[in-house]
């Protein structure tokens, strides 16, 4: 399935975010990443970055597509890291 994850959490982990995030899937800008993940991937990832997160403080916004194929994706300036999901 198609994965994009936004996370906006304390400074202290912002760091441990992005280097776990950064083994599953494609970092595209500041506390952005994409791309394809299992199922069962996707829940061991979830469960590393619950162990990061404060829940009282920290947010994590998972969008999943099972068909990313059918999503468009426009960039206006620059791109960090191309992507061959979107038209």
């Amino acid at each position: 399935m198609y994965v994009i994850i936004v996370y906006d959490v304390g400074e202290k982990r912002v760091g441990k975010m992005l280097k776990l995030c950064r083994q599953y899937l494609c970092w595209i800008q500041n506390s952005v990443l994409e791309g394809e993940l299992s199922e069962a991937k996707l829940r061991e990832l979830q469960i590393k970055m619950k162990a990061i997160i404060d829940e009282s403080e920290d947010s994590v916004i998972v969008f999943t597509n099972k068909m990313g194929y059918n999503m468009n994706k426009q960039i206006l300036g620059k791109e960090r890291m191309t992507t061959d999901n979107f038209l």
